[in-house]
């Protein structure tokens, strides 16, 4: 792992860490009851952590499978399924405080999700 990798990675959890402690802030502070605009303020936090903590997780993985050699590409792939992760939790933060939340469409969208990254995750 060179160093760039490793200021990548600590930077990412930084930063999630930093968008942790404003979910944190936002869900002892406001309530979606009385101010509609905080659940959707909290769904995105909520996304985005989740979405920066899962973007170095996954490329240690793939690290880790490749037997500690970085290839190129393999920070894209991580941040585009870090992206994913995000969009979806989001996505269902959102559609349980409107009360719409149902597993058909959950399972839905992560299949979904699914084949469009195996789609873009291919090898040429």
């Amino acid at each position: 792992m060179e160093a760039r990798d490793r200021l990548v990675n600590l930077g990412l959890f930084g930063a999630a860490a930093v968008v942790w402690f404003l979910v944190g802030i936002v869900v002892t502070t406001r309530d979606p009851l009385v101010d509609p605009m905080a659940g959707f303020i909290g769904a995105g936090l909520i996304g985005a952590a989740l979405g920066l903590t899962a973007m170095p997780l996954f490329w240690l993985a793939v690290f880790g499978r490749h037997r500690r050699v970085a290839y190129k590409g393999d920070w894209l792939r991580a941040i585009r399924r870090g992206a994913w992760v995000a969009l979806v939790v989001a996505l269902f933060v959102v559609l349980r405080i409107q009360g719409v939340f149902q597993v058909p469409i959950a399972l839905f969208v992560v299949a979904m999700v699914i084949v469009a990254e195996s789609t873009l995750s291919v090898e040429r």
